[in-house]
């Protein structure tokens, strides 16, 4: 007869067993999370990653007058699939959600009127819109629309003078864009994508940043600043306003006006990966970053940060 502290064999099957299948289980999580939770590794195979400490260093900038802002980081989750710039009037595919910050009501039924009674987003009454494709992590390579929508956790408007001589007035209503969202599979040479690292803002490239731990992802929009002195838009959205000359001269028959860009930060949970919505043929491609604002700066404002510009002084 077994005594008061004796196991039976039937028990010690029923808890050998009971191990096995947590065993089962904890390797089925495992498992689970490799597959469906891309792990960050500076072992990553994924060529549109690159360890910060490779990408180039970026060239030394000309010192000259810059006004900087806020317009918040879109807290508020104004994010649709409209583009006022390229496709007025148009919802885009649902694959390819853009962030806005600036004024408050870009949407597929924007029009110029509506956009200059609308709010603003901006702590100086800024009513132009700003906007680009979201950022998402947690989501398997190459298919970044299952993944979470990121909320940056810095954002920083500033406009530049230009070094070769002072700049006029943005006219109202300007359309601007910057970058290619077909570039992974057609070279226009129009794709501009700047990522980078907190730790490291002098290493700067066309591909998704690994960065140490602790700092945040760095994205960074120029945009083109010389405007031909007529258009607001042209039939291609960029032809009106393009990039100055090496030396940051305009090409005859432009005029410099301010030159914008704007500078997004991320945190970057560690063993997530991230990428931005794109088309569905471009791979979630880092060279495939873009953006786009329309200029509905008050005049007033307007002229005062041309006059700030035209200092060379940093003010806002």
């Amino acid at each position: 007869m077994d005594g008061p502290n004796t196991t039976s064999g039937a028990d010690r099957f029923t808890r050998i067993s009971l191990v096995f299948v947590l065993a089962i289980e904890l390797l089925l999580v495992a498992v689970i999370v490799v597959i469906f939770v891309p792990q960050w590794s500076a072992a990553d195979p994924d060529p549109r990653y690159v360890d910060v400490a490779d990408m180039p260093r970026a060239a030394a900038e000309p010192g000259v007058g810059a006004y900087t802002w806020s317009c918040g980081r879109n807290e508020e989750g104004h994010r649709n699939t409209a583009n006022v710039v390229v496709a007025p009037g148009i919802t885009g595919p649902p694959h390819h959600v853009h962030d806005y910050i600036g004024n408050v009501s870009t949407g597929v039924d924007s029009t110029d009127e509506s956009l200059a009674a609308a709010g603003t987003t901006c702590a100086n009454g800024d009513r132009s819109t700003y906007y680009w494709p979201v950022l998402r992590t947690g989501a398997r390579a190459g298919q970044a629309t299952h993944g979470t929508i990121q909320v940056a956790t810095a954002i920083t408007l500033t406009v530049y003078g230009n070094p070769a001589g002072p700049v006029v007035a943005m006219p109202p209503l300007l359309r601007g864009t910057m970058g290619d969202a077909n570039a992974a599979t057609q070279d226009s040479g129009l794709a501009r994508p700047t990522w980078t690292c907190t730790g490291a803002p002098d290493r700067r490239g066309e591909r998704y940043p690994r960065c140490d731990r602790g700092d945040r992802v760095v994205r960074v929009f120029d945009f083109p600043s010389c405007w031909d002195g007529r258009r607001t838009d042209s039939p291609n959205h960029r032809a009106h306003l393009v990039f100055p000359v090496v030396g940051g001269a305009c090409p005859a028959g432009t005029f410099a006006v301010p030159r914008l860009r704007v500078t997004l930060e991320y945190a970057r949970p560690d063993g997530d990966r991230f990428a931005i919505d794109a088309f569905p043929n471009q791979g979630n491609s880092p060279r495939t970053d873009h953006a786009f604002f329309v200029n509905l700066m008050p005049v007033p404002l307007m002229a005062k940060i041309v006059r700030c510009l035209n200092t060379g002084v940093a003010c806002g």
